[in-house]
């Protein structure tokens, strides 16, 4: 990328001098994309060189990701920009750009931009606009974003910006996974389990089959079948259930069964007391997740979710609101999202006739329950001989995630005694721990 990255900014650099040559000079000039070959890049195996090839960007298009690089690369080929109009002892209007906070160098903008692709050519300009379009390859692609123009000033004050993903693609060669962050408040969630190491219901199992088919064939469904008229572009499903039943186990079996990415969403840091801050954290996410293919996990749900209710004041009115917009935002998310409730109750009944699958979690059945104890232990321990885990199974309701915390009491206890021996009292200790935990009687 580095190479020939070199010869792009030496390339952008003549354009950018031919430009101002063109514009300032007496007689009229050549167009300056016209007189400047790019560079040949049909034999390079860079990721740069390839991004070119596979959208294959034009010339203005071309130049437009550059502009958009320059300020991370190589700043100072925009300083000239900064230059003063003798006539108003300021910087030329027709340059657009600004000056960031942190940032000391010059920051593009759309008028940069159609600067840089047209000069003062207004049909010209006219045409370079379709570049900035959302459905422009740059965009489409999301290689290019524009930043907010502060209210009552013109459209063409964006900044330009590339997406974080496009930017290490164009300098690392390949993108990073997203962190945990104010920004990003999800955490990608992952499992070294298998589908034959869940303990669910037959019936539960069939209907994760919707969630596995649409991530499979929702391409062929939409795009070839010619469904995309009919049918919303994502899937939304609910899992409820009690705590530990699996559902956050089967979200990660979901993706890593279907080659897709789960983000578990912190609502801690979704949810603001302060109006309107809500939806746009939600619009982040949103924003960041759209055409990634990841699945979203939204875990107690419940408090974003929720029923609405009677409106009494502005505060219930903008609550009501958030649901609205929420609900709103699922629908045109193109991909799969899964909220997760221990009561189905606790939904709102609008989101609920929206979902396409509604997956009930109950709790294990003794037979269910006694094979999630005899897999529960490492081979390196055995049982006493008087542990009966048919007994355990049939006597004590507990979930899959309770008897996982019942094993680790009862592990521990094995080495804190420098044993292997798995000792009936431990288990009946760590069961009777976890009752407590419920409040519930031994």
């Amino acid at each position: 990328n580095a190479r020939d990255l070199e010869r792009e900014l030496a390339w952008f650099a003549q354009i950018m001098q031919a430009r101002l040559s063109h514009y300032f000079a007496a007689e009229q000039l050549d167009d300056p994309l016209l007189c400047v070959d790019p560079p040949d890049l049909a034999g390079s195996q860079s990721r740069y060189a390839e991004l070119l090839r596979e959208f294959s960007l034009t010339i203005p298009e071309r130049l437009l990701l550059l502009l958009a690089l320059v300020p991370v690369l190589r700043p100072q080929l925009l300083d000239v920009l900064f230059s003063k109009n003798d006539a108003t002892q300021r910087g030329f209007s027709e340059f657009g750009g600004m000056q960031a906070s942190g940032h000391g160098g010059f920051v593009p903008t759309v008028e940069t931009a159609l600067f840089l692709l047209a000069g003062e050519d207004l049909a010209g300009r006219f045409a370079m606009l379709a570049l900035f379009e959302p459905d422009g390859i740059l965009r489409k692609a999301e290689l290019l974003q524009l930043g907010p123009v502060p209210a009552g000033e013109p459209p063409h004050c964006a900044p330009l910006q590339l997406s974080r993903e496009a930017l290490q693609q164009l300098t690392f060669g390949q993108a990073k996974a997203l962190g945990f962050s104010l920004e990003f408040p999800a955490r990608r969630i992952e499992t070294l389990l298998e589908w034959n190491d869940l303990v669910l219901p037959a019936q539960t199992r069939e209907q994760l089959d919707a969630i596995q088919h649409w991530l499979q064939y929702s391409d062929t469904l939409l795009q070839q079948w010619g469904m995309a008229s009919r049918l919303r572009p994502g899937f939304t499903c609910l899992f409820h259930g009690p705590p530990g039943t699996g559902k956050t186990l089967t979200a990660c079996l979901i993706g890593k069964h279907c080659g897709c990415d789960v983000y578990k969403i912190d609502l801690s840091l979704i949810v603001s007391k302060y109006i309107g801050e809500t939806e746009k954290n939600l619009a982040r996410v949103f924003d960041l997740a759209e055409n990634r293919g990841w699945i979203l996990f939204f875990d107690e749900a419940d408090a974003l979710f929720g029923k609405r209710t009677k409106v009494d004041d502005a505060h219930d009115r903008y609550a009501n609101q958030e649901v609205s917009f929420l609900l709103q935002r699922i629908e045109e998310f193109h991909g799969v999202v899964i909220l997760a409730s221990n009561l189905k109750t606790n939904i709102d009944d609008a989101f609920l006739r929206r979902f396409q699958s509604v997956v009930a979690f109950p709790m294990p059945k003794p037979p269910e329950r006694l094979r999630l104890w005899q897999e529960s232990f490492p081979a390196q321990v055995a049982l006493a001989a008087d542990v009966d885990l048919p007994r355990l199974a049939e006597r004590y309701e507990l979930s899959g995630g309770t008897i996982m915390n019942v094993v680790r009491h009862a592990l521990l206890m094995c080495l804190s005694r420098n044993e292997s021996v798995v000792r009936r009292e431990d288990l009946e200790e760590g069961v009777r721990r976890e009752l407590l935990k419920e409040g519930r009687a031994l």
